[in-house]
C-alpha cells in the first residue's frame, strides 16, 4: 500500500507524519486491497476546528473519501481513519453478500 502524506501551508513535524503512519497502518488490517492512501492536513478557516484532515483511499474500481476538522490535527487523523475503517468495513460487507 502506497501512502502519501501531505500538509497544506505548514510544515508538519516528524512526530505528526510517524502518527499518521501509524494510524494508517491500521487500515489494511480492515481490507486488505487497498492500493494508496492519501492524507491531507490544512488549516481550517473555522475558529472553533481549525486542523483538518482529509484521507482518500483508493481500491481496486473505487476511491474513498473521508474528511474531519478537529481542534488538533491528532485528533482530526484519528477520527479520519476511524471513518475510513467504517465506509472500508461497510463495503467489504456490501461485495461478499453480491
Amino acid at each position: 500500500m502506497k501512502k502519501i502524506i501531505t500538509s497544506r501551508h505548514f510544515d508538519a513535524s516528524e512526530q505528526l507524519k510517524d502518527f499518521a503512519n501509524d494510524h494508517l497502518q491500521k487500515l489494511p488490517t480492515v481490507f486488505n486491497r487497498i492500493t494508496s492512501c492519501y492524507l491531507v492536513m490544512e488549516e481550517y478557516p473555522d475558529p472553533d476546528f481549525p486542523q483538518s484532515a482529509e484521507l482518500i483511499v483508493n481500491i481496486p474500481q473505487k476511491s474513498l473519501t473521508a474528511k474531519s476538522a478537529k481542534a488538533t490535527y491528532e485528533k482530526a487523523v484519528h477520527d479520519v481513519v476511524e471513518n475510513m475503517k467504517r465506509q472500508l468495513k461497510r463495503y467489504k460487507e456490501k461485495k461478499l453478500h453480491y
